[in-house]
């Protein structure tokens, strides 16, 4: 049996961790959606939001900061805007600019669903 090249193994490498993060994530996720009625996209929107400063960001820059394109940010934002999680804001500067803010009642949500998401975290990752 040869060895593999250097080439080979690096990519060996590679698959294995994009198959590991696959599995991590939606385990995770799984768990944020089971309890919490989140995916795990969702709980990283809230996440971004709260520490922004005035819990809110341009919808543009949530979209890039959750790899999501412009649709995707806008399919998951009226989600979290209909559950409450997220409200709209414009600016009153430039009516072409919209922000997406963190309510209280989101807030609340991604407090509860943080210790869920650490608590798997630990399991996956201290087990």
């Amino acid at each position: 049996m040869s060895e593999l090249s250097a080439p080979a193994r690096n990519l060996e490498a590679w698959v294995s961790f994009l198959r590991a993060h696959a599995a991590l994530t939606r385990e995770l996720s799984a768990d944020l959606q089971r309890e919490h009625g989140l995916t795990i996209n969702d709980y990283e929107v809230l996440l971004h939001l709260s520490r922004a400063d005035d819990a809110r960001l341009r919808r543009v820059d949530l979209a890039e900061r959750v790899l999501l394109t412009a649709s995707g940010i806008t399919r998951l934002l009226d989600g979290l805007e209909r559950s409450g999680f997220v409200c709209r804001e414009t600016c009153p500067g430039d009516a072409r600019v919209s922000y997406a803010k963190l309510t209280e009642v989101g807030r609340e949500k991604l407090r509860r669903a943080g210790d869920t998401h650490l608590r798997g975290i630990d399991e996956l990752f201290n087990a």
